[in-house]
């Protein structure tokens, strides 16, 4: 569409709708920047606490991991369990496999964030067979199960760390009194961000003493989701009398129980959500309002002119949504950065690699929010802007 005026009876275009309204949004441009900053902000936090929700609470994971359970001990995650429990929950029907799964606490290199990633002591005998999401070359998973000082890597951490295969990577223990000197047999992908290094738990075993016959999780995976619930029953009733009695839960249960730690996270989340919602209508609509209202006189002119109201309408709507989806854009490529370096703190890579992972999926809806707080702001003045007399406009000295 185009903005005309006439001369005799040939109309001339000088400009288009979209460029009308692009200048009137950045006529005062003060009041625009701190606009978009304010919007930034808001969104910044929205894409941000979005895609924790979604890696947190609605995120599935893999088809493998609906059918892995996770052993610990009933009363915390700091107690061990024995070694052979393992063999005894070989032994109940439904159950396939059977790993233990060791946090290894130490320092690679130093304590930078960068440095910092998931390292598991674990059975490279069944360790793919139970994760078999993840995928990594015949030759190399042979090469890792017959060294015992092997390992392998997430091929992304590899990569950010600048590993190959046959890199040696030293682990200083500080839990485990032990210094881990390991070699890199393999690299595998996997669908969602992994973050992790696996070596042979037995290393560990044979280093420090009072670390063989012990574990802190067994990872069991079962053959059908149907049976998840029964096997997990049997397991923690066969010892349940046991002086190590156990916890059974699924995979998202035990990650969703780290969350609960922290408290009322869903009520946090909501509530935070909620109040950014609410700052872009409340500084969109005061904007838009504060505009409109200087501009009253310029819309009887328009009226004059010949102007319809919805083109009048669509000037102003335009111009909020164009300055809240600016700072929308603008607040969820800020949030992409902080995802990112949440990400590679050792403590919580594993959960924020899945937000990182869900926010080009949260991203959009958060524009798509932006946009609909623009035009939820501005449509009220804007309709009356639009109704406005020409004669009362003219006199209007706001």
């Amino acid at each position: 569409m185009c903005l005309c005026y006439f001369r005799g009876v040939q109309p001339q275009c000088t400009m288009t709708l979209a460029q009308f309204v692009r200048k009137n949004a950045l006529r005062n441009k003060r009041r625009s920047v701190l606009t978009v900053l304010s919007v930034a902000f808001s969104l910044l936090l929205l894409s941000f606490l979005m895609s924790v929700w979604r890696a947190f609470y609605i995120d599935k994971g893999s088809a493998a991991s609906a059918q892995r359970l996770i052993v610990r001990h009933k009363v915390s995650l700091a107690n061990f369990i024995p070694i052979y429990y393992r063999d005894r929950i070989r032994k109940i029907p439904g159950v396939v496999h059977v790993i233990p799964l060791n946090w290894f606490q130490g320092v690679y290199k130093d304590n930078k964030p960068e440095n910092m990633f998931g390292r598991f002591g674990t059975d490279p005998d069944e360790f793919f067979e139970t994760y078999a999401e993840l995928s990594i070359p015949a030759d190399q998973k042979e090469a890792w199960k017959h060294d015992r000082a092997g390992s392998v890597a997430d091929i992304q951490l590899a990569k950010t760390q600048g590993w190959k295969i046959g890199d040696r990577i030293v682990i200083q223990g500080d839990v485990y009194p032990i210094r881990l000197e390991l070699t890199l047999r393999g690299l595998f992908t996997s669908p969602l961000p992994n973050n992790c290094l696996y070596f042979n738990w037995k290393y560990v075993e044979e280093g420090v003493s009072w670390a063989k016959g012990h574990v802190g999780i067994l990872w069991i995976l079962v053959d059908s989701p149907q049976n998840m619930d029964r096997v997990a029953a049997a397991v923690d009733q066969m010892f349940s009398n046991a002086p190590e009695p156990t916890k059974t839960e699924t995979e998202r249960g035990f990650m969703l129980s780290f969350i609960a730690m922290l408290g009322s996270v869903k009520t946090f989340i909501l509530v935070i959500s909620l109040a950014a919602v609410f700052t872009i209508l409340l500084v969109s609509g005061n904007t838009m309002a504060m505009s409109i209202r200087e501009r009253t006189r310029e819309v009887a002119l328009l009226k004059t002119l010949g102007f319809q109201r919805h083109t009048i309408l669509e000037l102003f709507v335009g111009e909020a949504v164009g300055l809240t989806l600016l700072g929308g854009i603008l607040g969820t490529l800020v949030a992409l950065p902080i995802l990112w370096g949440m990400s590679h703190i050792a403590q919580l890579s594993g959960l924020f690699l899945v937000a990182l992972h869900d926010w080009k999926t949260t991203a959009p809806v958060a524009w798509a929010i932006a946009a609909l707080a623009g035009f939820l702001s501005s449509a009220i003045p804007a309709y009356y802007a639009s109704r406005t007399r020409i004669v009362e406009g003219l006199r209007s000295i706001g």
